[in-house]
């Protein structure tokens, strides 16, 4: 019985393993070669998402970025898409976003939806890549 009780024992304290703890492995994203347009418009989409996450609280948002009249004369990663069509679509844009900071709370989401659906026009006849995350910024 003493002979089993020890086997037993054994196999307990051999049978035990020291857990590992798990690493964390952290990753920075790189951009690779990304125009001074391309930054200014994912600072736009931080800005909008942020916009939207006050009107869904019923805040109003402050401060209209004035950075953001850099669209003008940001580099943009094909030179050639500054046309009429752009300085159009950018002039619409500033003017619905800054509507935005202007507006009483009872038009805020018409407001802010109007801004994000001026990128999208934009979008649609250049670069429609980003058009589905923009339009997560749409408030239904």
């Amino acid at each position: 019985m003493r002979k089993l009780a020890l086997v037993f024992l054994l196999i307990s304290i051999f049978s035990c393993k020291k857990e590992i703890p798990k690493k964390i492995i952290i990753v920075e994203r790189k951009r690779v070669n990304q125009s001074e347009m391309a930054a200014l418009m994912l600072k736009m989409y931080d800005k909008n998402l942020e916009n939207k996450t006050l009107v869904l609280q019923g805040k109003e948002p402050k401060d209209f970025p004035k950075e953001f009249l850099n669209i003008h004369t940001a580099q943009l990663t094909d030179p050639s898409n500054r046309n009429p069509a752009f300085k159009m679509f950018s002039n619409f844009y500033l003017n619905s976003f800054k509507k935005v900071f202007t507006t009483s709370k009872d038009s805020l989401i018409l407001k802010h939806n109007n801004a994000v659906n001026s990128c999208i026009a934009c979008h649609e006849t250049t670069c429609v890549g980003p058009i589905p995350r923009i339009k997560k910024l749409l408030i239904k």
